[in-house]
């Protein structure tokens, strides 16, 4: 049986409290963590949230699951709030979702992305 990626996507959403712009910025202020996926050249197109961890997706389960050892400082266990964001809110979703499989429950996406939060008019830098 074989499944699309808007399958995989909408089950990987379903699973996670998906949070927008102002309130990735609110839980931001009470510990939870921004991890910007995005490759360089999507950063240097687009900008950047101030701050925020950059982790590209191919390295984020290996750097944030408590029991690695190619862990960050950061990833302390288990509870960590992490908030990963990439463009738009697609690629994301289902990194947020692979850590959740890590059991690394608060983790969790920006929906609409870096784009989303620059709409919004919150910080970013060039």
């Amino acid at each position: 049986m074989s499944r699309t990626i808007a399958e995989v996507l909408a089950d990987a959403r379903a699973r996670l409290d998906r949070v927008g712009p102002e309130r990735a910025a609110e839980l931001r202020e009470q510990g939870a963590v921004l991890v910007d996926t995005r490759p360089q050249w999507q950063r240097d197109d687009e900008g950047a949230i101030p701050g925020a961890l950059i982790i590209e997706r191919n390295h984020v389960e290996w750097r944030l699951d408590p029991s690695s050892d190619a862990k960050i400082p950061e990833a302390t266990d288990h509870d960590v709030t992490w908030i990963l964001f990439c463009s738009e809110g697609y690629s994301s979703s289902l990194a947020a979702a692979s850590l959740q499989d890590l059991g690394l429950r608060n983790a969790t996406d920006l929906d609409g992305g870096f784009k989303a939060w620059a709409a919004a008019g919150l910080p970013t830098t060039p």
